[in-house]
């Protein structure tokens, strides 16, 4: 289950809205999970990860302390590396659900997912990347292109179980040591599947 004792990633998701992207509850759940959080201090930095399946199984969690200039950096930093280890623990063709509390950040992934989807030229979404981010933002968008599905969700700091591994590092640090390994979540339950609608669930073959 999730860390501290909070909701599960997928919990958390589900409750939480997705910039430019409506998601019923049945029909868009992920395969993985990856919470990340970035902070700012003048003395330095601190990026926390939270990677779980859909099952609330804990695949990762990282907690680093990492110099950064300032709080966007951070963040876009955070997912950045996220994304970089979720990559290396699941197959390509996974479905994903980020979690930021970072407003920018979650619209600007969900947009960049909407215009990939685009074929006409020309964009509705406006990006807003700090300048700074530039080379975590293309970064993200990489990893972005290389999951089966991705879309980000937008939850408060105080629910984000990578805010305190990315406020206190040095009290964290242990997290760093698990083994490194890929978690598979389970198969898909009848509940985890789409429910008929009545017009045909109710109905006999003689109808």
């Amino acid at each position: 289950m999730a860390a501290y004792g909070r909701p599960s990633l997928r919990d958390l998701f589900d409750e939480s809205p997705t910039p430019h992207i409506a998601h019923p509850p049945r029909t868009h759940h992920r395969d993985f999970y990856v919470a990340t959080d970035g902070s700012f201090r003048e003395d330095g930095g601190g990026l926390g990860v939270v990677i779980e399946t859909r099952d609330g199984e804990c695949v990762d969690r990282l907690s680093l302390d990492h110099p950064v200039p300032d709080n966007n950096v951070a963040e876009y930093r955070a997912l950045h590396l996220g994304l970089d280890v979720l990559a290396e623990r699941t197959p390509p063709d996974a479905r994903v659900g980020v979690l930021v509390d970072h407003d920018q950040l979650a619209s600007n992934v969900n947009a960049a997912v909407l215009d990939a989807c685009r074929s006409a030229v020309g964009s509705p979404h406006r990006l807003v990347v700090p300048p700074a981010t530039d080379h975590h933002w293309r970064g993200i968008l990489a990893r972005i292109n290389g999951f089966d599905e991705i879309r980000a969700a937008r939850i408060a700091s105080g629910d984000n179980p990578a805010h305190p591994l990315a406020n206190a590092p040095e009290e964290y640090g242990h997290v760093n040591d698990g083994p490194d390994r890929c978690v598979r979540p389970e198969p898909l339950s009848s509940g985890d599947r789409p429910i008929p609608p009545p017009s045909r669930s109710d109905r006999g073959a003689s109808d």
